[in-house]
């Protein structure tokens, strides 16, 4: 996380806010040819979780395989669309300021050539992610921020124009990366290797699944690639740099969720391959609850008092930072309570309504900001949609959640909504109290963080957790505490 954070800063001000500006909303469009690879993202880490689960090689082997041909059928698709349909409506349609175009095409190319490799190693890390090899996982992702570290660097060290020689050490970066997760998965499951092969009926099985939840990616990159464009098109890159770091920021916060729940996912998905569907609930309101947990602690501080963080973490700070970084994490969190729930959903292949439902409610922030922008209202405006329409479909998931599997709306009530609001309250009451004591200062915002990670860590203990769960903690504390000893 302070890799990142620190790597923002240096792209801010190296890159200036007009290039940050420009990154923020060419990188968007690319990522709007993610609906392709998304669907099929999620289609791929089912099915071999489910085979793994079921402990049936040769449907791994041949699922493996098939994702494969995919893989290359769909990054072939998408710079087919990003270099006709992407760049036209760069060329034509964003605002751009006067002779920067060059530098934004250089960095167009070169985020599509990145995205491009993305796709292509898709199979192989729902691979390491199936099997559960976290640790190397993790190194590879250690190795992923340590490269990100590099190349601000290498930015200012080297005299050349800072946007196009960014594009081009991500590629790099995103190359080698590419390259590790190949070599891991042959060294590592060398049973499991690639055989060309179209089977018709697995293509339609993968494809089927992947349809419904081609429609929720479209939705959701619509919404959020969309939200980015018409804040460029209504107020110019400077609000796209506000919005840039605001996701950088929670990029950085939420990478300790998304990790949590990568650990979590193919256990959800192999209970229920198994046939054990209370350990697949039991772990689904457990990660719900944790995983906001995890980030109320890590994000209070910023929430309460941003402000002084983002002038002494950037030398330039855009306006609308601090609000936009508030309101970006909020809808973070409001998003993991029901993000194991989805998994669930794709245990069980019956996505058809959850997905249709979704997708609808999230591309309806789309429309619904456009409207309120066209009646000038001020940028933050999709950002407080955003949150609203999470809120709706937090609650419309849990609800056909528990039509899906058994799955009881009143336990998950009592066992995670109730939880995490009593311990939101109690964590916020003396943090807040010392912001409206103290003046505004790192003194003030030390003060807060201490004080937030106490009164956080004290409220999930007492109010958050469960008796068992007291009683794991409190055995896990007793054995650090015993070698330590012995140390």
């Amino acid at each position: 996380m302070a890799v990142s954070l620190y790597t923002s800063r240096v792209l801010l001000n190296t890159l200036g806010i007009q290039d940050f500006g420009i990154f923020s909303v060419v990188g968007s469009i690319v990522i709007l040819f993610e609906f392709i690879n998304g669907s099929m993202t999620a289609s791929t880490q089912r099915f071999l979780s489910f085979e793994i689960g079921k402990g049936n090689s040769i449907g791994l082997d041949k699922i493996f395989s098939m994702s494969i041909n995919i893989h290359v059928l769909i990054a072939a698709i998408t710079l087919l669309l990003a270099e006709t349909i992407g760049l036209w409506f760069v060329k034509t349609h964003l605002t751009i300021p006067n002779g920067r175009l060059d530098a934004a095409l250089w960095i167009y190319h070169f985020s599509v050539l990145s995205f491009i490799l993305t796709i292509l190693r898709v199979p192989y890390n729902a691979m390491i992610i199936a099997s559960e090899k976290m640790q190397a996982f993790a190194i590879i992702s250690v190795i992923d921020v340590v490269m990100k570290l590099l190349i601000v660097f290498i930015l200012l060290v080297i005299d050349f124009d800072k946007l196009k020689l960014y594009g081009l050490l991500v590629f790099g970066a995103t190359l080698i990366i590419s390259f590790l997760y190949k070599a891991y998965c042959k060294y590592r499951f060398r049973a499991l290797s690639y055989r060309w092969k179209w089977d018709k009926n697995l293509f339609k099985t993968l494809l089927s699944f992947a349809g419904w939840n081609l429609w929720s990616n479209i939705a959701y990159i619509a919404f959020t690639t969309g939200i980015n464009v018409l804040l460029n098109i209504f107020f110019g890159p400077t609000v796209n740099a506000a919005r840039g770091i605001a996701y950088q920021v929670n990029g950085a916060l939420g990478g300790f969720v998304a990790n949590l729940r990568v650990a979590m996912n193919p256990q959800i998905i192999k209970s229920y391959a198994t046939g054990d569907t209370l350990y697949m609930t039991k772990l689904a309101f457990t990660g719900s609850k944790f995983s906001f947990f995890l980030l109320l602690v890590l994000s209070l501080p910023l929430l309460i008092d941003i402000d002084v963080v983002l002038k002494l973490w950037l030398n330039i700070v855009p306006e609308y930072t601090a609000l936009f970084c508030r309101l970006v994490i909020i809808n973070t969190m409001v998003d993991c309570i029901s993000a194991p729930l989805s998994t669930i959903a794709q245990a069980t292949g019956k996505i058809k309504v959850y997905q249709i439902t979704t997708g609808l409610l999230f591309f309806s922030i789309l429309p619904i900001s456009y409207l309120f922008l066209q009646f000038h209202f001020p940028p933050e405006t999709p950002h407080y949609i955003n949150i609203f329409i999470s809120v709706v479909a937090t609650i419309t998931q849990i609800i056909m959640i528990s039509r899906l599997v058994t799955f009881s709306r009143i336990d998950f009530l009592k066992e995670v909504v109730i939880p995490i609001l009593f311990v939101s309250l109690l964590a916020c009451v003396l943090p807040l109290f010392i912001y409206f004591t103290m003046d505004a200062g790192f003194s003030r915002f030390l003060c807060i963080t201490f004080a937030a990670i106490f009164s956080s860590l004290s409220s999930i203990y007492l109010v958050g957790m469960r008796q068992e769960e007291r009683q794991f903690v409190k055995a896990k504390m007793s054995l650090i505490i015993s070698r330590t000893n012995m140390k």
